[in-house]
Formats: C-alpha cells, structure tokens, sequence
C-alpha cells in the first residue's frame, strides 16, 4: 500500500508519492484526474487536495466556546453563506487564533454532489481517499507556519491568491485573467476586502509560485515588500481541515474491512495448503516406512520362525525344567496355604494345561481362605487360580476344587 497526495497543479493534477525502492518523495504531472487515478489502487493511502475553485472559504470571528458548542456555531455561520442546506455540503475547520473571550476560525466547505462529480475518476475506480483536504491550506501549512503571509501561485488554469494567518488558510480568492491580469489592482482590492474581513494587510512573507516567476516583479512592486518563489511541496504538510463526506468514510470502511477479510482468507488458506501439504508428505513417509518394514519383515522371516519355534519348544519343557512347575514344589505350596488343619486336601492333578486340587474344609469360609492365600502365595505366581463355589455336604463341610493355569 503506497501513500500518495493528489494535488491541483497549474494545468491538471500532481501526484506526490514515495516509491517503495528508494523511499524520496516524487511528483508526476498528469493532464487530468483520469490519468492519475489510473495509477492508484483500491488500498492506496490517497490524500485528496481540492482546488479553491470547488470550496467556499471564510474566515469567521465567534465567542469563544469548546467543543461540540463552538462547530455548531459555525454551522450556523456557514448555513447562512452558504446556497445550499447543510445537509448537501461537508465543512470543517481550524482555529486561526483565540484572544479577548473570541476566536478567528478558518472555515471551508463543499458541495457533496459537485465533489462526488469531480472525485468520479477515482471512485470509479473505488480509490476513496483516506482525507480530503483544500490544496491552498496545505501550501500555507507547509511555508508559512505562523504571522500572516500572502500565498500567488497557479491552479487549475487559474491564478490564486491566498492569505494566512498563523498556518491557517483565512481567505483565497481566484484572479481573474490569470497571469495576465492587471496584479495592481486585484493586489489592491486583495488588500483591501483583508483588511475589511480585520485581516492585517502588512505581510510578513510574500510568496510566488516558482512557475510564476515573471510576476515576482510585479508583485513586489504592488506590495512594495520582498517576495520569495516557492516550489512544490514534498509531501504537504497535514492540516486539520477534512472534508471527507460521510458516505465516503462509511464506504472506505467497508472497504478496509473487505481488505482485512481478504488477507485473513489468504493467511488461511497457505496455512490450510501447508497443512494439506505436511499431510501429504507424512502420508508418503508413511507409506515410505510401511514398504521399508515389509519388505525387513520379509528378510527377517527366517529367523523370526526360527525364533517362535524355539520359544513355544521352551514353553512347552517348561513344567519339567522350571522348578515353579514341579509336582512336589507346587503341593509344598499348596500345604503351605492351608490355613488350619480343618482344611484338607484329597485329591490333586496336574497336567502340561492345568492343575487341579480337590479338598474339604469344616466351613466354607475356610474353603474360600485357603483360595485367597493360594493366589497370594509368590511362588505360585506362575498360575493363575480359579474356584468355583463350594458344595456344602449334609454334615456342613464344603468340598472344593480349585484350578490353576500356567500364566
């Protein structure tokens, strides 16, 4: 996004832009704001300067008030100048000065149809300037930042002449003929409606546009005071003076909006490709593995073959070689379990799959102690015992049978 003044130039319009590449500030002339507009983008920063010809300019003397108070009044002032209702114009204004309970307001406004008519290059082509501004105001801003200075440069095919006071634009006029007219008598009367409207006609600088260099001699005479030549400015100094409709900043808001949507849905969607992307690229790596294991199964088969046989023929010489799997060893255990001499073992098997022991205790709950403690016991850890529940014999012993399988 570039930041851009579109200025009134002597014969069609300037635009002030910094390039990106060197960052210095340049000016390009174009015949017409069609042709400039070309050169702008819909999210350029554009700074819009209107020539005096579209604004009416007035200087005003109020109480002095704050705030919402003080723009009233000069809405007020400007109704009254003004042919058309406040509702088809946008103004604003500075504060020139404040003294003595009073203030010297510098007021300008347009016409919103004769605006929108004018700016139809660049709304066509939806550039909405970020500001809009009087061309003359920032002249004044940029060269003559206090006491009172008379401003003669050209605009638009037209000769203006304009006065500040402490920066602020407090009367513009249009001369009539041009750089052909009669400089000592518009120069006199210019004076002279000044010092009507309680402007001080001893300026302290004079200022000729560098493309009116031929009338410095003329104006020095007129004034008898010294005269400087001013070039363009680059860029112009800001002034607080906007005269942006509210349709415009409504829609320039819409507009940035839309922008910021757009660059949200661009971040979104390279994240959600690079997502897809590392996606794609675990998948294959995956199927990359997947294939390097396959195929090292493959060659290891064999071996793994080899390997299972020999763990099953482990498994199953298990009971003759582990001593946990002894006949003996296991009944020492299981005799060691019993929890009193009214709990008696009779009979016991044992196969490669399963053990078994069958007993009778006086009571059930015997039956059921000797179970818990042969589960317990840690050198029978290698079975994993089971009973069912006892049967309760007409004398109220209950015979049991416990079963055990290798882990």
């Amino acid at each position: 996004m570039g930041k851009f003044f579109l200025v009134p130039g002597a014969e069609g319009w300037n635009l002030i832009s910094r390039p990106a590449e060197n960052g210095n500030w340049r000016v390009r002339a174009f015949p017409s704001l069609d042709a400039a507009a070309e050169t702008l983008n819909t999210d350029d920063d554009v700074v819009l300067a209107l020539p005096i010809s579209v604004v009416l300019a007035q200087r005003m003397r109020l109480p002095s008030v704050e705030g919402s108070e003080l723009r009233e009044m000069v809405r007020i002032q400007l109704e009254k100048a003004l042919p058309f209702s406040t509702e088809e114009v946008t103004s604003d204004f500075e504060v020139i000065e404040q003294a003595n309970g009073e203030c010297v307001i510098s007021a300008v406004a347009v016409q919103n149809q004769r605006l929108t008519e004018m700016a139809a290059p660049l709304l066509n082509r939806r550039v909405i300037p970020r500001a809009v501004t009087v061309y003359a105001a920032q002249r004044v801003a940029t060269h003559a930042g206090k006491g009172c200075a008379l401003f003669i440069y050209p605009e638009s095919g037209a000769l203006v002449s304009a006065i500040s006071e402490n920066g602020k634009l407090s009367f513009a006029r249009t001369i009539d003929g041009g750089v052909a007219a009669p400089l000592e008598l518009e120069l006199s009367q210019l004076t002279m409606t000044a010092e009507l409207q309680g402007i001080t006609a001893s300026f302290q600088n004079v200022l000729v546009d560098e493309k009116c260099f031929g009338l410095r001699d003329k104006v020095e005479q007129a004034l008898a005071a010294p005269t400087e030549t001013m070039a363009i400015e680059t860029p112009p100094a800001s002034t607080g003076l906007n005269l942006l409709p509210q349709a415009w900043r409504d829609e320039r808001l819409r507009q940035v909006r839309r922008e910021q949507w757009k660059k949200r849905l661009a971040v979104a969607g390279i994240a959600y490709g690079a997502i897809v992307a590392l996606a794609l690229i675990h998948l294959g790596y995956l199927k990359f593995r997947e294939r390097q294991l396959d195929r090292q199964i493959e060659r290891d088969a064999p071996r793994t073959v080899f390997v299972r046989a020999a763990a099953n023929n482990w498994k199953a010489l298990a009971p003759a070689i582990d001593p946990h799997f002894y006949p003996i060893e296991i009944l020492l255990h299981l005799f060691d379990s019993l929890p009193s001499q009214d709990v008696r073992i009779t009979a016991y098997n044992q196969s490669a799959h399963q053990i078994s022991v069958e007993g009778e205790a006086n009571k059930a709950a015997l039956a059921y102690q000797f179970a818990d403690k042969v589960k317990k016991h840690p050198d029978l850890q290698s079975f994993t015992f089971d009973m069912q529940s006892p049967r309760i014999l007409p004398n109220d012993h209950a015979q049991f049978r416990l079963e055990g399988r290798p882990r």
